[in-house]
């Protein structure tokens, strides 16, 4: 299971308020998007678009009420991801979306 031609429109039109071009690039079952370079979100098969969070920006996704990946290994353990899910108001509004990746590229 991919993403589609479609999830990946709406990922690049979504965080299209950030300047300069997005890059995406295939991995980790899905697709990684980036600026200058640098990784700020995934859009994942079975989570959906989600945001990097590193630093203190990981305090201010959990107080939005966004979620973390935590992805269960084969061997029964979990690991928590650094990705978070987008709050609501960033779903369907680039300037807030943007908002997020510029606050995502700052910490990293």
């Amino acid at each position: 299971m991919g993403v589609s031609a479609a999830e990946i429109a709406y990922a690049k039109d979504l965080f299209s308020d950030l300047p300069g071009e997005i890059t995406t690039r295939r991995m980790m079952g899905g697709l990684c998007l980036y600026h200058d370079g640098r990784i700020f979100a995934i859009l994942h098969p079975e989570h959906g678009l989600m945001i990097k969070g590193a630093g203190a920006f990981q305090d201010h996704l959990e107080a939005k009420g966004c979620t973390r990946w935590v992805h269960d290994r084969a061997d029964g353990t979990t690991s928590a991801m650094p990705y978070w899910t987008l709050p609501d108001a960033a779903r369907e509004d680039p300037s807030e979306a943007g908002a997020l990746a510029r606050e995502a590229l700052r910490f990293l």
